[in-house]
């Protein structure tokens, strides 16, 4: 009997263990912190979470088309990526009656838009976005926040230009904030 409940009890404890094992790897995929992500997110629209697309950007993170495309066109709900330009997407409605999606804005699909107009869909488009082109920007010999910011404002294949001022202070700013938490790895 004795031996019974030490064999469970070891059982529930290795799944416990794989358990918070398979979490832990999976946090561990993601290169920027939410540190970072919320510096990024500070200096490119001052956090503003109003829904907005306009001048080819949508978002709180002020993502192009063919960033949340390179992103990996990620959706809500049961939205389909592949209503392309031109096409007007089915209405989708949300259970959540905070949520309303947009339809074709600017010849682009409804999904883009309503996926970088949602922190976490957007926040998860940046993190693909930078698995795919996380690199040195500024010479350093390190991948950290400074390049994710450089990344996300200038391009995956444009990182190592100049930041503008604006961005580059509020950037700087914020995590000085936040320099207690080591922002600089991933």
């Amino acid at each position: 009997m004795a031996a019974n409940k030490l064999c469970c009890t070891l059982a529930i404890g290795a799944l416990l263990c794989l358990g918070f094992a398979v979490l832990i790897q999976a946090q561990g995929d993601k290169p920027v912190t939410d540190v970072c992500l919320g510096c990024i997110c500070e200096a490119i629209s001052g956090c503003n979470q109003t829904r907005f697309c306009g001048g080819g950007v949508c978002g709180l993170f002020r993502i192009t088309w063919a960033y949340w495309s390179d992103g990996g066109k990620l959706t809500l709900g049961n939205e389909s990526p592949q209503a392309e330009d031109g096409e007007l997407p089915a209405l989708f409605l949300s259970p959540s009656p905070h949520r309303i999606y947009f339809y074709n804005i600017i010849n682009r699909p409804a999904a883009y838009a309503n996926c970088v107009n949602d922190p976490y869909c957007a926040a998860n488009t940046i993190q693909n976005y930078m698995t795919k082109f996380g690199q040195d920007c500024n010479g350093d010999a390190r991948i950290d926040c400074f390049d994710y910011a450089a990344i996300h404002k200038l391009g995956g294949y444009g990182c190592q230009g100049e930041l503008g001022y604006q961005y580059q202070t509020q950037l700087n700013s914020c995590l000085n904030q936040f320099q207690q938490i080591d922002v600089r790895s991933s």
